[in-house]
């Protein structure tokens, strides 16, 4: 199975050394993605409900890339930096999501830069 990495103008460029995402079979992994302005790099939003609604246009910029659609997500993981803030990333999070939401799991870590929340999702390609 061939090992391919996602690129797009679209996806905000790395801050570390891993890529955005990565295409092997039908399967597309993308890497945890925060509230980053593809254009400028910033932090886009100091709410919880701003940062979640960044991440996940990243996530869906990504997975759009690489040929599928959050509607082929099947599996992803949130992570917050507080836990406090679960139910307001959960209202923005169920309209990316609102038919077949997939797998979920959340957890609370300590997130750099001061990003509120992290979202990492695997999808086929349909």
């Amino acid at each position: 199975m061939k090992k391919e990495v996602v690129v797009s103008d679209k996806i905000p460029k790395p801050i570390a050394p891993y890529s955005p995402g990565i295409k092997a079979g039908n399967f597309i992994f993308a890497s945890g993605h925060v509230a980053l302005d593809p254009l400028t790099g910033e932090i886009v939003g100091d709410t919880i409900a701003e940062q979640t609604e960044q991440a996940l246009k990243n996530l869906r910029d990504v997975i759009e890339a690489a040929g599928s659609s959050l509607e082929h997500v099947v599996k992803t993981t949130v992570f917050l930096s507080d836990m406090n803030d679960f139910k307001e990333m959960n209202a923005v999070y169920g309209k990316f999501f609102q038919n077949n939401p997939p797998a979920r799991s959340t957890v609370q870590v300590g997130l750099v830069l001061g990003f509120k929340v992290e979202i990492e999702a695997i999808a086929i390609i349909p």
